[in-house]
């Protein structure tokens, strides 16, 4: 939808683009997307060799749910703002808590664990490619999204774009999770939220050049 069809819009008293138009082009986005991030964690990275056993810890859970929760308010905060006249409402909220969980989780970690373990703890084995490798899990999500915004009414891009970037790299870190080794609360509170900002700060960037009438 472009400038023409809004103003027409307009003319006839319709304010919004119909709220299952975006949330079904968003969806359609996102099964676009993440089987092509789950190729790339297969074909280049593989599935952790543990990973049956690895499904009874709980910080192994944490750290599949917490970018999960992003994802989920980063998509409702995509289908809204691909909609004129509709506020993101409480979606950033949504997306917030969850880091600020893993921030006070590893607070708590930081300080109960022995000084000498508390850098291992922060850097893991893996800090290196961390936050680059979810951001590869996350560009095929990333991409689809754009597209379909660019298909919608989104009335402020950078917003906008930064919500894409916040499902993208949600979703990502989640894909990630499934070959990571790492399961330390502060290694995931830095690294982790570090590969998801990283999407969407790219977002809020691009999304008045990409997405702009």
């Amino acid at each position: 939808m472009k400038t023409d069809d809004l103003v027409a819009m307009l003319s006839t008293g319709d304010v919004a683009v119909p709220r299952r138009s975006a949330s079904g082009r968003i969806g359609l986005a996102l099964l676009a997307g993440v089987p092509v991030s789950l190729f790339i964690l297969f074909a280049e990275y593989g599935m952790r060799r543990d990973i049956v056993q690895a499904m009874f810890w709980p910080m192994f859970w944490v750290k599949v749910t917490f970018p999960l929760c992003i994802a989920a308010a980063g998509f409702v905060a995509v289908q809204r703002l691909a909609r004129p006249g509709v506020p993101a409402r409480h979606a950033w909220i949504g997306a917030a808590l969850p880091v600020m969980g893993i921030w006070l989780l590893a607070v708590i970690a930081w300080f109960i664990v022995p000084a000498q373990e508390r850098m291992p703890s922060l850097m893991g084995q893996s800090w290196r490619i961390c936050a680059a490798s979810i951001g590869l899990m996350a560009l095929p999500v990333f991409a689809a999204t754009m597209v379909a915004l660019r298909g919608l009414a989104p009335t402020r891009p950078a917003l906008a774009g930064a919500a894409a970037g916040a499902l993208a790299g949600g979703v990502g870190a989640a894909v990630y999770a499934l070959h990571c080794m790492e399961l330390t609360a502060p290694f995931l509170a830095v690294w982790y939220v570090s590969g998801i900002a990283v999407p969407v700060l790219v977002g809020a960037v691009l999304g008045p050049r990409l997405l702009r009438w």
